[in-house]
């Protein structure tokens, strides 16, 4: 082989290298410093959270043999939903409704395993979550279309709430991570998606750019919410994000409320 002709393939594969690397380094960066998720974390006697991966999704007992989900994780075997399910002696068919934060296929690769579940999303991500518009983030615009056979039943608007069997849903739009994210306060847990998550020291952070459409207003939305519910503040008792553990009572989104 020629040597120019040895040097060229060289300089393309380090290139290739570099290209690939970039990715995977802002993937990684954007986690850091988060408090790790607790897989099989119990909050407040309303939800179990269920690691999948990288992602969390949690389980609500809804009451008479059934459960409802938020978002329905990263696997579309659904093997760490059905573990949860197994080990509460039910089967698939017990989930009757799955609430998703956002349309993102992390959150809603396990929803086709639930054919009985009502699927909720908000009107503005229902598009994204069945596969009809692409990402607009920095990283998303690479992935293009990804249709994993979700199919939302009911768009939802934001300040309505939702009854469960014995639980009530209240719906909060919360966009900028994506059009239609959304948070959902359950008796006083607040689920958050990808729109924040909980650093190591216990304050929220917003959503990362390189996953969100608009990082500005992903975080004029989180200080809305936090304004919202101030008057509320004592009956939250955990915050919820996808991505990291769990923050305590609603005071690291009024801190951040404070200072935007």
């Amino acid at each position: 082989m020629k040597p120019g002709l040895k040097r060229g393939i060289k300089l393309a594969a380090l290139l290739l290298v570099a290209v690939l690397a970039v990715p995977v380094v802002a993937i990684g960066s954007a986690f850091v410093g988060h408090a790790p998720i607790e897989d099989g974390l119990e909050l407040e006697g309303v939800a179990r959270v269920v690691k999948d991966g990288y992602v969390s999704l949690a389980v609500l007992d809804v009451g008479g043999g059934k459960v409802a989900l938020v978002d329905a994780g990263n696997d579309a075997a659904g093997k760490a939903i059905l573990a949860e399910l197994s080990r509460r002696k039910l089967g698939p068919e017990a989930v009757t409704a799955i609430f998703i934060t956002h349309g993102h296929a992390d959150h809603t690769a396990g929803c086709h395993l639930f054919p009985a579940a009502t699927i909720y999303a908000l009107a503005g991500d229902v598009a994204l979550a069945e596969g009809r518009e692409a990402m607009h983030s920095p990283l998303g615009k690479l992935i293009g279309l990804h249709d994993n056979g979700t199919r939302i039943t009911r768009a939802l608007t934001d300040g309505e709430t939702v009854r469960v069997g014995s639980r009530a849903v209240q719906v909060f739009a919360l966009p900028g991570h994506t059009p239609g994210s959304a948070a959902y306060l359950v008796d006083g847990v607040l689920f958050l998606g990808d729109s924040a998550g909980a650093s190591s020291s216990g304050k929220l952070d917003p959503a990362p750019y390189v996953f969100s459409d608009d990082q500005a207003q992903n975080r004029a939305s989180l200080g809305a919410l936090g304004d919202r519910l101030r008057p509320r503040a004592a009956e939250v008792k955990a915050m919820v994000p996808s991505h990291s553990g769990v923050l305590r009572g609603l005071t690291p989104l009024l801190t951040f409320s404070a200072r935007r």
